[in-house]
């Protein structure tokens, strides 16, 4: 089916939002659609991605003393608490499945459109040289990769980063976080405090929730479809399930796995 059906959570901990977007990527199949959920982090917090070190964590000033979570998905560590989070499970079967650029695009072509039309100077990045040395960045946020939403500053040649995406991709399904930075974060060190959308736009941003209705509303009319919200979140239809998911993502052996 076209479109695609999305739920909006409470705030909850690092573990339960990856439990839940676990069960997210088994949904899409069983269900054979694109679901979305929306959501924000109960305590200031920090994503790590997938593959990177957690030594490398340990030694990575600006986010000492915060709660440490690994995600499924790469890219660089995230600070969470200022931001809002969404996650996307997509059947590896659907025109969005095969390509990974082509789902960055989709999420952020569409809300650089929508922040355009609001007056703010929102684009894609055109990714750094290799040579530049992103991957050795520790932070999400101080990288910059191919279709990265920036907005436009006099101060960085490279433009303020707000939107950025990562993804694990399963052997039936694919899972990808964003994590759109809506204020400048006061957890971190300062080396970690990058200024958000509603630091950084010229013009009025509105309300959250209208704003990402009508951004998930530009990603289903890409596939001729609608966005159908449902009622009482995500979690609240997989208690069980997700509790158990999330004792893994509380545990040492997901977290030092590497």
């Amino acid at each position: 089916m076209s479109g695609l059906i999305a739920w909006w959570d409470e705030p909850a901990s690092g573990p339960d939002n990856m439990a839940a977007d676990e069960l997210l990527a088994a949904e899409s199949l069983r269900l054979d659609r694109v679901l979305v959920r929306i959501y924000r982090w109960c305590e200031p917090a920090v994503s790590l991605g997938g593959f990177q070190r957690l030594a490398d964590a340990r030694r990575c000033v600006a986010i000492a003393g915060l709660p440490l979570v690994r995600r499924p998905s790469g890219g660089g560590a995230i600070v969470h608490g200022s931001d809002l989070t969404y996650a996307v499970a997509v059947p590896r079967g659907h025109p969005w499945g095969g390509d990974p650029q082509r789902l960055y695009d989709v999420f952020h072509e569409s809300f650089a459109d929508l922040l355009r039309e609001r007056g703010i100077a929102a684009t894609r990045h055109p990714g750094r040289d290799p040579g530049a040395g992103d991957e050795s960045r520790f932070l999400c946020f101080d990288r910059r990769a191919r279709g990265d939403l920036v907005v436009e500053a006099g101060d960085l040649p490279d433009g303020h980063k707000i939107l950025g995406s990562a993804q694990r991709r399963l052997q039936a399904a694919v899972l990808q976080h964003g994590s759109l930075l809506l204020d400048r974060p006061t957890a971190p060190g300062e080396s970690g405090q990058h200024p958000g959308l509603r630091d950084l736009a010229t013009s009025e941003v509105g309300p959250l929730r209208p704003l990402v209705a009508s951004w998930l509303e530009r990603i289903a009319r890409r596939v001729a479809g609608a966005v159908d919200w449902r009622d009482g979140g995500f979690l609240a239809t997989r208690a069980d399930e997700w509790a158990a998911a999330a004792s893994r993502y509380r545990g040492e052996a997901w977290l030092t796995r590497r």
